[in-house]
């Protein structure tokens, strides 16, 4: 499947999904479609460029014609404000359905194929993040904190689960959970609570997949885990000692009764010779109840030639660990780490401006926006699977902040026809052969 091809059938799972928002306004005096107002807040978000519909229209008025309306499809550009008043009575979930088509278009070129890991499984992880944090403005969705010295603050945050793998610098993106004041309930939402919703809404796409949960230790609870299981899902979820005191006491009873497994392997990581030891053991209570879950626990330090510990970390697990799998059990483990740096860090820091506040609204604007901003980083990444040119471009540009400069520079002085003729611009600029041919 080609790049643009690939490129206009995510245009398509966006339109469809448009198609659901609501329009709450009354009578015919109406300019701009609901949908306009969506791709143009997206079309900001895809080319990192908060100008890109100033531009347009600028563009529009000199020549006639503009980038918005030949890349996007925007025939209208409404106002900045007129964008925030009619995406926010939409609720974000109504986007969900662009993320699994996604996964399901991945799936069927077998692109996911190539994140499978233990036991085939693809390894999907957990997280929260926030994106917005206020002493002032708020809205009826934001969590609210009552600090000690009387000040009150407002937030938003989010779980962003990702698919991730070992040795694969690409996450995928998956429908977010809102962590938010919840309709019937005395108690303020939390990770937790929300992260067990997000596997009942997605149960379904999750079983017929062969799903790994990661988290890290807020998830390795037992009522997180029943949650999990219920799906029919395997983990592999950090454990900390201090905060399960009952099941270290009991590992350190195995340690006096030398229950515990253990291997070592040398590594050459070719400066220097590093030592990962392996400690396990299968059946372990998780809580001191007579309906604690048995859980397999392991460990892994990891020592340099001096002896000093530089790395080291522990995992509960439903796989039955063993001496020949021990070492990929750890190693989806610490795939975790993935949806801080690929992710969350990405987000927030190259261009994508997560926690800039874009718009709060009065229902479910800055949710909507949000989701929005994860949905232009999940086509860029697709994109740089499946659009040959894309990846070359990207890959000649001394910096990923370079080619969206370029962007931002080509669409604010040239008029394209598509999104391919903008890519087929710059390699001949660069004097690149078209990989396409």
């Amino acid at each position: 499947m080609g790049g643009a091809a690939t490129f206009n059938i995510m245009l398509n799972y966006l339109d469809a999904s448009f198609d659901e928002f609501k329009d709450v306004r009354k009578g015919s005096n109406i300019r701009y479609l609901v949908r306009e107002a969506a791709f143009s807040a997206f079309s900001v978000f895809f080319t990192q460029s908060p100008s890109f519909l100033a531009y347009q229209e600028s563009m529009e008025k000199n020549t006639g014609n503009n980038n918005a309306r030949t890349i996007f499809g925007i025939h209208g550009i409404p106002s900045d404000n007129q964008i925030r008043n009619l995406l926010d009575p939409t609720q974000a979930e109504v986007l969900a359905p662009v993320f699994l088509k996604t996964l399901t278009y991945l799936e069927s070129t077998e692109k996911l194929e190539t994140y499978r890991h233990i036991e085939n499984s693809l390894l999907v992880i957990l997280d929260e993040t926030g994106y917005f944090y206020s002493e002032k403005l708020n809205c009826p969705c934001c969590s609210v904190k009552h600090h000690k010295d009387g000040r009150v603050s407002y937030s938003h945050s989010a779980i962003t689960p990702v698919i991730a793998a070992p040795g694969n610098s690409k996450v995928i993106s998956l429908p977010p959970e809102f962590i938010r004041p919840q309709d019937g309930s005395d108690k303020e939402d939390c990770e937790n609570r929300a992260a067990k919703r997000w596997l009942a809404k997605w149960g379904e796409h999750l079983r017929e997949r062969n799903v790994t949960i990661l988290g890290d230790d807020l998830y390795s609870r037992q009522p997180v885990i029943e949650s999990i299981k219920e799906q029919n899902c395997h983990y592999i979820l950090v454990c900390k000692p201090q905060s399960h005191r009952w099941l270290s006491e009991n590992i350190a009873n195995s340690e006096f009764t030398n229950d515990i497994n253990e291997i070592c392997i040398k590594k050459w990581t070719g400066k220097e010779k590093h030592t990962y030891t392996y400690r396990f053991q299968n059946g372990v209570p998780l809580r001191d109840t007579k309906d604690a879950l048995l859980v397999n626990w392991i460990e892994l330090v990891v020592t340099d030639e001096t002896g000093k510990i530089i790395f080291k970390n522990a995992y509960i697990t439903d796989y039955l660990i063993t001496k020949e799998n021990a070492p990929e059990i750890v190693e989806a483990g610490r795939t975790r780490w993935k949806i801080e740096n690929e992710n969350n860090n990405t987000l927030k820091t190259k261009g994508y401006h997560l926690e800039h506040n874009y718009g709060h609204g009065k229902e479910n604007l800055s949710e909507v926006l949000f989701s929005l901003i994860l949905i232009s980083f999940l086509f860029h990444t697709v994109l740089e699977m499946f659009d040959k040119r894309y990846t070359l471009i990207r890959k000649n540009l001394p910096t990923r902040s370079t080619f969206f400069n370029d962007i931002r520079a080509l669409t604010r002085y040239i008029c394209f026809m598509d999104w391919n003729d903008m890519l087929l611009f710059m390699l001949k600029g660069l004097e690149l052969a078209d990989p396409d041919g």
